[in-house]
């Protein structure tokens, strides 16, 4: 896939919109590159946030700054709200903000990776669900428990 920025619209409030012209490889069909236009939302760093749509809901209506939930992820779905001193995690399903004072519950997302039980058994270094009872006592801790929940719903 290969990826053309036509536009670049950039919003005091924390991100940027830019129209990009991706070519889809359609060698399958026998077409070559097929181009699409596509508005994307990305931080000033660059780290890709969604659409337009998830961005604004994102960043203005709830104050949260997205941030990639690790260096090799390739798309934001945690970030902090300032104004509520929360973590928030997120993917297209669901999303959930957690301070100090939260705590993972039996049954919570962040207490599952979402991985099925045979998957982990194989690949034990993918569970990142947090252990029942765990409380943040910090505002890193908060962060631990939006990453866990990110992972398990995305």
């Amino acid at each position: 896939m290969k990826t053309e920025i036509l536009s670049t619209r950039k919003y005091k409030v924390g991100y940027e919109i830019r129209t990009e012209k991706i070519f889809l490889d359609r060698h399958k069909e026998g077409d070559g590159l097929c181009p699409s236009i596509q508005k994307s939302a990305y931080t000033p760093t660059g780290d890709y946030i969604g659409n337009s749509r998830d961005a604004h809901h994102l960043i203005v209506k709830k104050g949260i700054k997205p941030e990639l939930r690790t260096p090799t992820s390739n798309v934001c779905s945690i970030g902090f709200c300032e104004a509520e001193q929360k973590w928030y995690g997120w993917s297209h399903r669901a999303i959930y903000g957690y301070g100090v004072g939260d705590i993972v519950k039996e049954g919570s997302c962040p207490a599952t990776s979402g991985w099925t039980d045979e998957y982990l058994a194989e690949h034990p270094e993918e569970d990142k669900g947090l252990p029942v009872g765990f409380e943040a006592k910090t505002l890193d801790d908060a962060r631990k428990i939006a990453i866990a929940f990110a992972e398990s719903v995305g």
